[in-house]
């Protein structure tokens, strides 16, 4: 773990705990009881949480029949996270994380019946749904940055990188049969049963918490109510450019990059002519490269920045790539290299940062993490959405990818320039390495 002084977590890598975590097995975490409880409970409330992302964009699109009205309830669902991100930070950083994400999860899990009891009983409206959404967003403003830290209190610093790894495809597993089973649903029954689905599959994640053995926890010790707690997160961001290089990248490609419902939605619609099923379709394949991009990244067991940078780079190039595919098949199986590299740009990102953090600042720096990664969905949403209205699907998927391959490119010559690095092209990809003087030219001479 970084000691806070950032010598060992140069720009150019990340260091990792001990050089046997990098060679952990794939699953190595859930050889902890608590951290399989965790997981078990995850991937159910996961599914359903997927299955809910789904109807309810279908949902509002089926009341509406505009993209921008799905970029709108996304935007509503994140914005929560923008405006009040860094305050969840700071209480994550103060209350003992066991019971917080117990209160969390059983409040989304409310949202989630009440949306159903709705829908089923056909009095619901665009409005309910951004509502519901909204309220989400509140919660999630403390149980994302809660989440993410409890998760090195459960498996501790050796195994931290590992399970970051498993928790997205955990989180990726999810999305491979979520949308599966919304299209089934929805073209079936309707929407209101996914929704009531996502509600009880809380009752799995808050069954995990309430068996785990606190003993075996590596708790660490809430942060005092004091002045300036906030202020503090942020001049420790400031003063680490380990941390905020990567923060800045994935804030770009949340907001750009990562419209997926949007994008979908409207090729699904509007180009290819498809329904619900097809809608699922398009999801199940971007979670299975993200699930294959998850496993990967849990068997290196190390994050390396350089690796961040190139990945962004390849995803925001087949996002370029797709948006032009002339055929439903070819679209259809870009979508899978889309969902790998996408999903290594987050779990590469995320790692590196929690790994080079002060455990008493990790609820601050993860809260801002997360709010810049999805609280720009509120900027960013409506504006592709607009976009994809007005000239088309294909240009609105292609703006996004501009965007964010402009982003990667900029931060790896940053990280290069401060690291005293340069990129390399080799036949095994993007590489940073020493960048030499000219006084180390004169001294060779």
């Amino acid at each position: 773990m970084s000691t806070g002084t950032g010598a060992d977590s140069a720009p150019g890598h990340t260091s990792t705990p001990t050089r046997a975590a990098s060679r952990n097995s794939m699953f190595s975490s859930l050889k902890i009881r608590n951290y399989r409880l965790f997981a078990t409970g995850q991937v159910v409330s996961n599914t359903g949480t997927w299955m809910q992302r789904i109807a309810q964009d279908w949902l509002v699109l089926s009341l509406t029949g505009s993209a921008s009205a799905v970029g709108i309830t996304i935007a509503l669902q994140f914005l929560p996270m923008l405006l009040f991100g860094l305050y969840g930070g700071v209480l994550a950083d103060r209350l003992p994380k066991r019971p917080l994400l117990i209160a969390t999860q059983s409040a989304m899990g409310l949202t989630g019946v009440a949306l159903a009891a709705l829908t089923l009983a056909g009095h619901v409206q665009v409005w309910h749904v951004y509502l519901a959404a909204f309220l989400i967003g509140l919660v999630t403003v403390v149980d994302n940055p809660a989440r993410q830290t409890f998760v090195s209190e459960m498996v501790g610093p050796a195994q931290l990188a590992n399970a970051v790894s498993l928790n997205s495809a955990n989180f990726q597993s999810a999305r491979l049969v979520g949308p599966a089973i919304a299209g089934v649903l929805i073209t079936a029954v309707g929407s209101g049963w996914a929704f009531l689905l996502n509600g009880l599959s809380f009752a799995a994640p808050i069954a995990g918490l309430l068996l785990m053995r606190t003993h075996e926890l590596h708790p660490v010790t809430p942060q005092p109510r004091a002045k300036g707690q906030l202020r503090e997160g942020l001049r420790y961001v400031a003063g680490r450019p380990e941390l905020v290089w990567p923060i800045v990248l994935v804030g770009f490609i949340g907001t750009f990059g990562f419209n997926f419902p949007i994008w979908l939605s409207a090729f699904t619609d509007d180009v290819f002519h498809g329904d619900a099923g097809t809608y699922g379709l398009f999801n199940t394949l971007i979670a299975a490269g993200s699930l294959a991009g998850a496993l990967l990244a849990a068997r290196r067991g190390h994050s390396r920045l350089r690796l961040l940078v190139a990945a962004a780079v390849l995803f925001s190039a087949l996002l370029l790539v797709t948006a032009f595919a002339p055929g439903f098949w070819l679209f259809a199986a870009l979508l899978v290299p889309i969902g790998m590299f996408g999903l290594t740009v987050n779990v590469v990102a995320n790692s590196s940062v929690q790994m080079a953090t002060d455990p008493e600042m990790r609820g601050r720096v993860m809260a801002l993490f997360m709010m810049v990664f999805t609280g720009g969905t509120p900027v960013g949403a409506p504006l592709v959405g607009w976009i994809t209205d007005t000239y088309g699907a294909r240009l609105g998927m292609a703006a996004g990818g501009v965007i964010s391959l402009a982003a990667a490119v900029a931060v790896g010559l940053v990280l290069s320039r401060v690291g005293n690095l340069r990129l390399r092209l080799n036949r095994h990809g993007i590489a940073f390495v020493p960048a030499v003087t000219r006084r180390e030219l004169a001294r060779a001479a």
